[in-house]
């Protein structure tokens, strides 16, 4: 497993922005913009990086909860073109009993 960290470092950082994108959205609709809830704050401090980048490509009409979906899609695309990649590169890891 320690030999795949390339694969498994990225992968689980872009996971963990891609439900955190997600559970945003979600918290979004029960909580205010500008709520002390400390996991609101923590969601939008880790994924304002990642809506930053998006915005730059998103139209300036877009509501913030639409934004915050479109970023959650991204990453997931993100994933599977990484995965896509290194399994067309041969560096990815395999299951168990597949043959090479």
């Amino acid at each position: 497993m320690a030999n795949y960290w390339y694969f498994h470092l990225p992968n689980f950082i872009l996971a963990a922005l891609m439900y955190t994108m997600l559970g945003r959205f979600l918290l979004g609709l029960m909580v205010d913009a500008d709520s002390p809830n400390y996991i609101w704050r923590f969601f939008c401090r880790l994924t304002d990086p990642v809506i930053a980048v998006l915005s730059i490509v998103t139209p300036k009409v877009t509501a913030p909860a639409v934004l915050w979906l479109f970023g959650f899609v991204w990453l997931f695309w993100l994933r599977v073109v990484f995965h896509y990649t290194l399994l067309l590169l041969n560096l990815a890891p395999r299951f168990g009993g597949a043959a090479s």
